[in-house]
């Protein structure tokens, strides 16, 4: 089999493919490894990315899909700079190719050989870029200007080198500058390299081969993607849902979506969409991309390479001034990360009236932001989002205590948390019964639990609070989700000021079932067969009981 670029064979093709989706990864490597923060090195809150000289992604590393899905933008933006050699661009802009503020972006310019022949990509969340609170996430922000400094996409390195004068202007606007010194460093240790590992390249196969294999890799997702959306029935589907408030009113917030699906395009309009809000809950279109981006992708063959061809035949709409296409100086914090899990709800419920079988119940729909710092002196700022419930799945239960949808970070030990911060964990476990029952049972929500040792700023954006995870084809819904300080509730989204020995508690919502709740005996029975064991995992794992505590037994529904 000879792919459309003719000249690169089949095997060729996956030496090449390994090759590039090996540049982006060691790009995420040398990122966490040399980062300062326990966001980048513990949490890997970061994404790394190939880019070709024409902007488009022909390598990702396995990073977080609202990064990754709205690259593309940020590289766009910089393209129109004409940048040259030895470039390199920093950004966070949402209405200029960024997503929100404490996602930084460095986009650079790769030529070992003295010509552009791509575009190396690092997006970090950093733990603040100033603000009116400390975290740059606070939930009553009403304009962008609230939440931090704002990139629009200068050059931080030229010609190879660094503008200490412009680094010295972002450090003299965030907190914990030391750390934020640190991980921008990373960042361009990322950048240096990727662009020694694709000169590598260039002396093994020579830069006509090497953009070749760029068409190449690109082609084949392209041709790969086209027969799984082929094999979709062509219709007309939708779906909405709701947010629970902006952070300034409670008032739920709309996303409707459409989807059109026509041999082998796809176009999702969200039409219908709620106004742009007043709170910080507005999403650029960019994020809304890269939640349908990142549907698509759970909803067809994994083994897809992940670049440019995947997206080719998917169009993203969306009315301006909505809530997932605002307009300056709208707040958007908290749509990167909460209005983005909203849309990949809506879209994936969408897209199971046309295939029911390959989409699950919902899982918990929120990362549950949890963003603790100070005020005085360098002090410190504490960033993390908290794993829950995932749906359950046509086949199989939903998982317990992981992350789900436009997130996928890792968790902040609790050894690395103690060390860190003036934190004492009181409560890390699974909450009992919070998955939604079904024939497949949605997964687990956590309660995490800690006490603050100082005087600090506490922020929440999370969602799930009022409206649970629903369940699909008789299955019951997942518990909601819950915050207290000192045992007393928080709302969904909220700032306050709290005092030495506080306690936090985050209980997670857990995911939606599956099927009618009465055939789980004989679904169980068929997967302990299938799988040699006296009973499913799920049930197995309901007669631990050290995981739990009698906390964790209250029903936050």
């Amino acid at each position: 089999m000879t792919t459309p670029t003719g000249d690169i064979d089949s095997v060729t093709l996956e030496v090449f493919r390994n090759q590039l989706e090996s540049v982006a990864e060691e790009m995420g490597e040398v990122l966490i490894q040399s980062a300062y923060s326990p966001n980048i090195k513990e949490r890997q809150d970061c994404s790394t990315a190939l880019f070709d000289a024409q902007g488009r992604m022909v390598a990702q590393a396995e990073h977080i899909p609202v990064h990754l899905g709205a690259m593309p933008d940020a590289v766009e933006m910089v393209k129109t700079n004409d940048p040259a050699p030895g470039d390199a661009f920093i950004l966070n802009d949402p209405f200029k190719g960024g997503t929100h503020l404490p996602d930084i972006t460095i986009v650079s310019t790769l030529a070992p050989e003295g010509s552009v022949v791509g575009y190396a990509v690092t997006r970090a969340h950093h733990a603040d870029v100033g603000g009116m609170t400390p975290g740059s996430m606070p939930a009553g922000a009403s304009e962008i200007y609230q939440e931090g400094l704002r990139l629009p996409g200068v050059k931080l390195r030229s010609e190879g080198t660094l503008d200490e004068e412009l680094m010295d202007v972002i450090l003299a606007n965030v907190r914990n500058r030391t750390e934020r010194r640190a991980d921008l460093r990373a960042q361009l240790a990322a950048h240096d390299r990727a662009e020694e590992r694709l000169g590598e390249l260039l002396d093994e196969h020579g830069t006509h081969r090497v953009e070749r294999a760029f068409d190449a890799v690109i082609d084949y997702s392209r041709t790969r993607m086209t027969g799984e959306l082929e094999a979709f029935p062509d219709g007309t589907y939708s779906a909405s849902d709701v947010l629970e408030g902006d952070g300034v009113t409670d008032e739920d917030l709309l996303i409707e979506a459409t989807i059109t699906v026509d041999g082998h395009r796809v176009e999702v309009d969200f039409e219908g969409t709620a106004a742009q809000c007043r709170g910080n809950m507005n999403a650029p279109l960019a994020v809304a991309k890269s939640a349908v981006y990142f549907v698509v992708r759970s909803i067809t063959d994994p083994e897809i390479p992940p670049n440019h061809g995947c997206y080719a035949n998917i169009e993203v709409t969306a009315p301006a001034e909505t809530i997932i296409n605002p307009s300056p100086p709208a707040a958007v914090v908290g749509g990167n990360v909460e209005t983005s899990q909203r849309i990949t709800d809506v879209v994936f419920a969408a897209f199971a009236e046309a295939v029911p079988k390959r989409v699950p119940a919902h899982s918990q729909g929120t990362m549950n932001n949890l963003i603790i710092g100070t005020r005085e002196g360098e002090g410190f700022t504490y960033y993390e989002t908290i794993a829950g419930g995932f749906g359950a799945r046509p086949n199989k239960d939903g998982m317990d205590g992981v992350q789900v949808g436009m997130t996928n970070t890792l968790n902040t030990p609790i050894e690395a948390l103690e060390a860190e911060y003036p934190f004492t964990v009181e409560q890390y476990a699974f909450r009992t019964d919070s998955g939604g029952d079904g024939e497949y049972r949605g997964g687990l929500g956590l309660t995490r639990s800690l006490t603050v040792e100082t005087d600090a700023v506490v922020s929440v954006l999370t969602e799930r609070r009022r409206h649970s995870p629903q369940g699909v084809a008789g299955g019951e819904p997942g518990a909601r989700g819950a915050n207290l300080a000192d045992g007393e509730p928080l709302p969904a989204k909220a700032t306050r000021n709290i005092e030495a020995g506080t306690t936090i508690t985050i209980r997670t919502p857990g995911g939606g079932g599956y099927g009618d709740p009465a055939d789980r005996a004989t679904s169980a029975k068929e997967s302990d067969r299938l799988d040699g064991k006296v009973t499913s995992d799920r049930d197995a794992r309901d007669t631990d009981s050290e995981r739990t505590t009698a906390d964790d037994m209250e029903d936050s529904t």
